[in-house]
């Protein structure tokens, strides 16, 4: 068996997001979302400003702004006026928002969890060490 490249592997992992996005992405219609904005949601507490959402989604700032737009409208976030620079605003979650993208985000999780459950307990172990040495990320202590 040939050593596999690191292109079959980025997209070997790649496939597996999409798969598993795609199968969810029904349910997460369902809840008013789409899958970009499942992911904006997911980043508002650490990134409450579209400029640093669309540095951290690697994403348009026009795409954002559309994105928030959507949101705001179905109820899912908030802007606030920052004091002093009426400019620029801050966002944030909602009730109905955070419900959303926790009820997307527990399909998410449920599917991939679908896929963990074909590896051993000690592949999946591997696999997370793997991805934090990967990512840059240290290991947690054991």
């Amino acid at each position: 068996m040939e050593k596999p490249s690191p292109w079959e592997i980025w997209t070997l992992n790649f496939e597996l997001t999409v798969a598993i996005m795609a199968e969810v992405e029904p349910e997460v219609r369902e809840l008013g979302l789409e899958m970009k904005e499942l992911f904006l949601l997911g980043k508002l507490d650490e990134h409450a400003y579209p400029g640093d959402l669309a540095r951290a989604l690697i994403t348009p700032k026009p795409s954002i702004t559309f994105m928030v737009k959507r949101m705001e409208a179905a109820g899912f976030v908030q802007r606030h006026a920052e004091a002093g620079d009426l400019r620029r605003f801050r966002l944030t979650l909602t009730r109905p928002g955070r419900k959303a993208m926790e009820a997307a985000r527990s399909a998410l999780e449920q599917a991939f969890a679908r896929r963990l459950a074909r590896l051993s307990a000690k592949e999946r172990g591997e696999l997370s060490q793997m991805l934090r040495r990967m990512s840059g990320e240290r290991a947690p202590p054991k």
